[in-house]
């Protein structure tokens, strides 16, 4: 377990999956979901190299299969610490020949979590380092504590953008694959999303055309989670559906899952991430602790 702090914050991250382990404030407030396997056991889930789910768990490449589980296996894999300070440290992990078994490509992954204040800086960053093209997603998954002040319940909370926007909602089968249409989803005011258990009872909420930042907060409480994502073109939102999580995850995506009824060729699915030999991509988010 890896340690980073500031004035403001303390964080706690795993080496497995360089997943977020907990947040806590001065006041030694959490604010990540701990992880309860009743709901779902996972905490702040990293994303590479896709995102969400395959159709039959599999891809092709330059006309060979390959499987892949959900979301990737960079959130099975223990990555190395390659640099770190007080409040600074950067993750990495490389291919392997069991992660080639899964995605024929040499790469470097790397998760870097900075403290600046309150806001913890999470930054993605890969590196082609085969001689072929590479293609992939990326994204996060973080769960936040619902409610995470006292004398609230779940209900009081709501889910506020930073600006009005015309989002829409990704159109999913009841399986969780895309299905091509899209439709406008209702806020009040045009930025505000009033939690309750019901809304995930077909499962996630994926955003497209939204603002590119939002707030977590209650309307009895002071405090707030604001997370900030200006390269992500979709977010996810999500508990376990059909049951009373006290949680919301907040999930910033670079790409979406596999469309209803298509195998993908990964060269070329919409919306994934091309990356020519030699290139660096990077792309960043960030969570903010208020209050």
């Amino acid at each position: 377990m890896i340690k980073i702090k500031n004035e403001f914050l303390n964080v706690m991250i795993h080496e497995r999956g360089a997943e977020l382990w907990s947040i806590k404030d001065a006041s030694g407030n959490e604010y990540l979901w701990q992880g309860d396997p009743k709901y779902w056991g996972d905490k702040a889930l990293n994303l590479f190299p896709y995102i969400a789910r395959m159709t039959e768990g599999k891809y092709t490449l330059q006309g060979k299969t390959y499987e892949m589980d959900i979301h990737g296996f960079a959130k099975d894999t223990v990555f190395q610490v390659e640099e770190k300070s007080d409040s600074h440290v950067i993750f990495s992990i490389h291919n392997t020949e069991e992660t080639y078994k899964q995605y024929p490509y040499q790469f470097e992954f790397a998760v870097s979590y900075k403290l600046e204040g309150s806001k913890l800086l999470v930054t993605y960053i890969v590196k082609n380092k085969d001689e072929n093209e590479m293609y992939f997603g990326v994204g996060g998954h973080p769960g936040f504590n619902v409610p995470f002040e006292e004398n609230t319940v779940f209900e009081d909370y709501y889910l506020e953008f930073d600006s009005v926007a015309d989002a829409k909602r990704v159109g999913f089968s009841e399986d969780c694959f895309v299905m091509g249409v899209n439709e406008k989803i209702l806020l009040e005011d045009g930025k505000r999303l009033s939690l309750r258990h019901d809304l995930f009872d077909d499962d996630a909420i994926v955003l497209v055309d939204m603002a590119r930042g939002v707030k977590l907060t209650s309307k009895e409480g002071k405090k707030a989670i604001c997370v900030t994502y200006p390269d992500m073109p979709y977010l996810g939102l999500w508990h376990r559906p059909k049951t009373d999580a006290p949680y919301v995850c907040i999930e910033p995506w670079t790409s979406l899952p596999s469309r209803k009824g298509i195998v993908e060729d990964l060269a070329t699915q919409p919306g994934l991430i091309s990356l020519e030999t030699g290139g660096e991509y990077r792309n960043q988010f960030s969570i903010e602790v208020r209050g």
